[in-house]
């Protein structure tokens, strides 16, 4: 069962190719031995982002994405909230093209729910090499 939905709070959805994404998804969660589920991918604004952060993680700052894991078993599912305004800021301050640093997000949040953490240093260059990797491999 793969049920990949890229929906939109108080944005319009970013022009991407959502079929690509939803392969791109799927491989990266097979590599890891991994069944994919229902993932719905939410691009909104800061503000909305904020308030989900407020509200179900009591952080009070923007970030570029917040991921909710509803992994059972062998299969994941969860949601990824991305605030297209802090990955845009991002792209410009780490020199990025857009598309570019919104894959990595997208990736990013895809690699958490697999099981990578990046709360630490290690961990955090752990997940920029993959991160790396898997933009690489796709051609993003």
């Amino acid at each position: 069962m793969q049920d990949i939905d890229f929906l939109s709070e108080d944005s319009e959805l970013p022009q991407l190719d959502f079929d690509f994404l939803r392969n791109c998804i799927a491989e990266i969660i097979a590599h890891y031995n991994r069944r994919c589920g229902s993932i719905s991918i939410v691009f909104c604004s800061d503000n909305y982002i904020i308030e989900v952060n407020r509200r179900y993680l009591n952080h009070d700052y923007y970030t570029d994405i917040i991921t909710f894991d509803y992994n059972e078993g062998d299969i994941v599912s969860g949601d990824l909230v991305i605030s297209l305004d802090t990955v845009q800021s991002n792209s410009i301050e780490f020199n990025t093209a857009y598309r570019e640093e919104l894959h990595r997000v997208i990736f990013h949040g895809i690699l958490h729910l697999v099981g990578f953490g990046d709360k630490t240093d290690e961990e955090e260059k752990i997940m920029r090499g993959l991160e790396d990797f898997w933009l690489g491999k796709f051609s993003v």
